[in-house]
């Protein structure tokens, strides 16, 4: 792999991260977009971050309704404001 390369998975990966512990960004989301599945993004998690900052982001997520695409209410359509990401 290239510098370049390398640099695109880290980033990569801190995306998720920050995809993930975003409340209103729901697993789907980080699924369409990177193709990784909750149990995937649970892994993910596990390995990157500290054990204390892994549970307290398990605790925030766990049956939480937003980041459940099935639980959202049906007039959540989008993970984010418009506004978020201007290009």
């Amino acid at each position: 792999m290239t510098a370049r390369s390398f640099e695109t998975i880290d980033a990569d990966v801190s995306r998720i991260i920050e995809m993930a512990w975003e409340d209103r960004t729901p697993f789907e989301a980080i699924a369409e977009t990177y193709g990784l599945a909750e149990k995937d993004v649970i892994k993910l998690m596990r390995r990157e971050l500290k054990p204390s900052s892994f549970r307290l982001w398990r605790q925030r997520v766990s049956g939480r309704v937003t980041k459940h695409g099935a639980l959202r209410p049906a007039c959540v359509t989008r993970a984010y404001c418009p506004t978020q990401y201007k290009l």
